[in-house]
C-alpha cells in the first residue's frame, strides 16, 4: 500500500495537532515481534490505521533483533514518508508510548520474558502507569503458546486494570502479507468487540472462541490437524510418484476429491504439483511456516492432551516425525514444514537402495 498525496499532506499538518496531555499515547499503536509473520502483520496494521486516522496515528515497534526493527521502520517510511513511527528499546517503553500493544512472538518463554520480565516487561510497566492509563490499555497477543501460560499472563495483565486477549492466527506468512488471516480470539465478549476493528486491518475472519485461552486452544487443535495432514499429503505425493503418477495429475485428483485440504491445494510439498501457485517448495521451502515452529505446536497439542487425558495417537506420531526431520536434516528446521517431503524422499530412496542391496 502506498501513501496518497492527500494522506501525505494530512501527515505534515497533523504533527502540530497532538497535545502533550496523553492524547499521543491514545493515538499510538505498538507492535512487538517483527519476524516473518509479525513484519507483514505490522505493516498492514500500521498502513491501514494510518489511512483510517487521516494521518493522525503514531506507531512504535520493538524487536529483540534491532536490525529487524530498523529495517521495518525504513521500509514503512519509504512507503509512507512523514509517518510517525519510532523504535523503542523495550516492551516497557512500548507501554509508556502506546495504548494498544500487539505481540507476535515465537513461543511461551518469549511471551513470558516480554510480559513479565521485572526490568523491561509489559506487566511491570502497566503497574507503574496511572490507573486511568492502565485501564485504557489493550494488549493483544497473537503468539501460539501454552494455554496455561497464556491464561496466567492474561490474569496478571487484567489485575493491572488493562485488557488482554489471546488472538493467535491461521493463514501463514502468505495470509499475513495479503491481510487475509483468521484470528481466533479468547477473552471477554466486550474485549472481543474492542479488538475486532484492530484485527480486521490484518485479517478477514475474526472468530470469538470463548474465555481467555480459548483462542489458543482452537489454534492448537487446528495446527495439530494441519501438521498431521501435511505429512499425509507428503506421503501420498511420494507414493503416487513411485506408482508412476505425475505430481500435477495426483495433486489435481486430491484437490478435487475427498482428500482435498490446505496442505495439498495451497501448500503442496512437491515442485510442479500446483501449476497456478507458488508454494514454499518452489523456493526450496523458504518463506513459509518453519518446521521448528510446527514441532513446537505439535508439542503444545500433545502436552495439553496428556494433561487433560485425551489420547492423541496421530498427533504424537506427527510430533515424532517433525523431530526426526530436524534431527536428520537440521537445515530444514527453518524451512517450511512441508519440507517433511524432502526427508521422506531421502528415506524412501535409502530404503530402495537397501532393498536392492539385500536382493543382490
Amino acid at each position: 500500500m502506498k501513501a496518497t498525496t492527500r494522506l501525505l499532506t494530512t501527515l505534515s499538518r497533523s504533527h502540530s495537532s497532538i497535545n502533550a496531555n496523553g492524547s499521543a499515547r491514545q493515538q499510538t499503536t505498538a507492535f512487538i515481534g517483527l519476524g516473518r509473520m509479525g513484519n507483514e502483520m505490522a505493516f498492514n496494521l500500521f498502513s491501514r490505521t494510518l489511512v483510517e486516522s487521516g494521518g493522525g496515528a503514531r506507531f512504535v515497534v520493538c524487536d529483540a533483533r534491532e536490525e529487524s526493527a530498523a529495517s521495518f521502520v525504513t521500509n514503512f517510511r519509504h512507503h509512507f514518508p512523514g509517518a510517525r513511527i519510532e523504535i523503542v528499546a523495550s516492551p516497557a517503553e512500548a507501554v509508556t508510548a502506546s495504548q494498544t500493544l500487539i505481540t507476535m512472538l515465537p513461543s511461551s518463554p518469549h511471551v513470558q520474558n516480554v510480559y513479565a520480565t521485572e526490568a523491561g516487561g509489559i506487566i511491570p510497566a502497566l503497574r507503574s502507569l496511572g490507573h486511568e492509563s492502565a485501564t485504557e490499555t489493550l494488549c493483544i497477543d497473537s503468539t501460539t503458546l501454552d494455554v496455561e501460560v497464556a491464561r496466567g499472563i492474561a490474569e496478571e495483565v487484567h489485575n493491572t486494570g488493562a485488557t488482554m486477549v489471546d488472538a493467535p492466527v491461521s493463514g501463514g506468512v502468505a495470509g499475513a502479507k495479503a491481510g487475509t488471516l483468521s484470528f481466533l480470539v479468547g477473552g471477554t465478549q466486550e474485549a472481543y468487540e474492542r479488538v475486532s476493528p484492530i484485527l480486521s486491518r490484518m485479517g478477514k475472519r475474526i472468530m470469538f472462541c470463548g474465555p481467555s485461552g480459548s483462542g489458543l486452544a482452537a489454534k492448537i487443535c487446528n495446527n495439530m490437524v494441519l501438521g498431521v495432514q501435511q505429512i499425509a499429503v507428503a506421503e501420498a505425493m511420494l507414493l503416487g510418484q513411485k506408482l508412476g503418477l505425475k505430481p500435477a495429475v495426483l495433486a489435481g485428483v486430491i484437490n478435487n476429491s475427498t482428500g482435498s485440504c490446505w496442505a495439498s491445494s495451497v501448500n503442496n510439498p512437491v515442485p510442479g504439483a500446483l501449476l497456478d501457485k507458488e508454494p514454499p517448495c518452489t523456493r526450496d521451502y523458504e518463506g513459509g511456516f518453519a518446521t521448528s515452529l510446527m514441532l513446537k505446536d505439535m508439542g503444545l497439542a500433545t502436552k495439553v492432551g496428556d494433561i487433560v487425558g485425551c489420547p492423541l495417537a496421530m498427533g504424537e506420531a506427527a510430533e515424532r516425525m517433525y523431530a526426526e526431520v530436524i534431527e536428520a536434516e537440521p537445515e530444514l528446521a527453518n524451512k517450511d514444514f512441508s519440507s517433511v517431503y524432502k526427508y521422506l524422499t531421502v528415506s524412501a530412496d535409502n530404503e530402495s537402495r537397501k532393498r536392492k542391496n539385500d536382493t543382490v
